[in-house]
C-alpha cells in the first residue's frame, strides 16, 4: 500500500488558505435548488470550496437559503456584486457576505412563563381550607 504524506497547512500555495476564504450567504432560493446548481452559479466568478443548502431537520426540505464558501475573497466580492438581486427561478436572490453565527442562548427551553411572586422572596403563606 502506497502512503502519500499530507502537506502541512502552512505549506499551502500562496493565496489559498483559510484566511483568504470568504463565506457568502445566499437567500430567497427556490426550494428545488440543488447544491450542484448553486455551485455552477458561482463558479464563473472563481473557485467554490463548498456549498451548503440549509434544510429543515424534521422534513429534510430546503429552508430557502444556503452558504457558499469561495477560495478567493476578491472573486467572492465579484460574485456578491453580480448575483445580488438576480432573478432565479422566479425569485430575486439575496447575496451578501455571511455574518458570524450569533449565540442564541441555547440551554433548556422553559415554557409556561414565570410564577408571580407576591411575597417578594419570602415563603408563601399557607391557605385556609375552603370548607
Amino acid at each position: 500500500m502506497l502512503r502519500v504524506p499530507l502537506r502541512p497547512a502552512d505549506s499551502a500555495p500562496q493565496g489559498i488558505g483559510k484566511e483568504n476564504m470568504k463565506k457568502i450567504f445566499v437567500g430567497n432560493l427556490s426550494f428545488n435548488m440543488t447544491e450542484g446548481e448553486l455551485r455552477s452559479l458561482f463558479e464563473p466568478y472563481g473557485s467554490v470550496e463548498s456549498v451548503l443548502i440549509v434544510t429543515d431537520r424534521n422534513t429534510g426540505r430546503s429552508r430557502g437559503f444556503a452558504f457558499v464558501e469561495m477560495a478567493d475573497s476578491g472573486a467572492a466580492d465579484q460574485a456578491i456584486t453580480a448575483l445580488h438581486g438576480k432573478e432565479l427561478g422566479g425569485r430575486a436572490l439575496t447575496v451578501n457576505e455571511a455574518r458570524p453565527k450569533m449565540d442564541r442562548g441555547g440551554g433548556p427551553r422553559g415554557g409556561g412563563g414565570g410564577r408571580r411572586d407576591d411575597y417578594r422572596g419570602h415563603a408563601r403563606q399557607p391557605r385556609e381550607p375552603r370548607w
